[in-house]
């Protein structure tokens, strides 16, 4: 299906009283939720957990069983619920070359894939491309087990076309880079839209901006000229800005405005988490 968005569904079916909606990020290096009430149009709960090293599968599942057996705010009911998978295990390919029967073949040229992987794919229709990756399935599971039906989608999809819409008037060409705790993604657009997209692992400074530089020399952008626009995990007092102000002219921090009120005692820092909240 074709819709961006996968639906697994079973006859029990979540409250469609409530008008609370829970979002779910998932890594292999830490878990993310958020609750908002839809009606009241805030966001009424929030958490985060870093797992400080990188788990396999079978453990993240236990961290997420965990927070759900502890915590009564994501007891639900829900009225609906969304997952992102935040792994590398994906690639971007345009939808006029794209083939649902050879899903692996995408994928096994920039991931390691094993035999029994089970393959998906979104819809990013807003530049006819699609995102195939691997979900996790003992995750996926859980969720089809605890709610019924949920909606699914790789973190890639959502950053790209969240970009591309806040985008879609852009007269010049820009270099957004997405900053996540363990890895990042850098996006250039112009004005037909998303010129490349790609997702790189980093343990220091030194290698956040060889990365920047390194995509800015193959595409010819000039680093006295292009604008760098830095978001997620990231501000202004942060090293890897000061090493990224020290090589490109034109950069700034995008801090996008929230469209929910926040309840009381929610973390401020929220706008960091730009996927999970362009998920909701």
């Amino acid at each position: 299906m074709e819709t961006g968005q996968k639906t697994i569904q079973q006859t029990t079916n979540i409250d469609e009283l409530s008008s609370n909606i829970l979002s779910i990020q998932v890594s292999l290096n830490g878990l993310s939720f958020c609750v908002l009430d839809r009606d009241q149009n805030t966001i009424v709960y929030f958490t985060a957990e870093d797992f400080k090293r990188r788990v396999n599968p079978v453990e993240l599942l236990d961290n997420l069983t965990a927070h759900f057996n502890s915590n009564t705010k994501l007891q639900g009911p829900f009225k609906s619920v969304n997952l992102i998978y935040d792994n590398e295990l994906s690639t971007v390919v345009p939808k006029s070359l794209f083939d649902e029967d050879h899903l692996a073949d995408y994928l096994k040229f920039n991931s390691r894939i094993l035999q029994n992987d089970v393959m998906t794919h979104d819809a990013i229709e807003v530049n006819d491309s699609m995102v195939v990756y691997v979900p996790y399935m003992n995750v996926n599971n859980y969720l089809y087990d605890k709610f019924g039906a949920f909606e699914y989608r790789h973190y890639s999809s959502v950053l790209i076309e969240s970009i591309l819409l806040l985008e879609k008037n852009t007269a010049s060409e820009k270099m957004y880079v997405h900053v996540g705790k363990h890895h990042f993604e850098i996006l250039v657009i112009d004005t037909n839209g998303l010129k490349l997209f790609n997702i790189f692992d980093y343990q220091s400074k030194e290698d956040f901006i060889y990365y920047i530089l390194f995509t800015a020399e193959q595409l010819q952008l000039n680093p006295e000229e292009f604008e760098l626009i830095l978001l997620g995990h990231i501000d202004e007092s942060d090293e890897l800005y000061d090493i990224a102000y020290t090589y490109v002219r034109h950069i700034s921090v995008n801090k996008p405005s929230l469209n929910y009120e926040l309840y009381d005692g929610i973390d401020t820092d929220i706008h960091k988490n730009f996927v999970l909240l362009n998920s909701i």
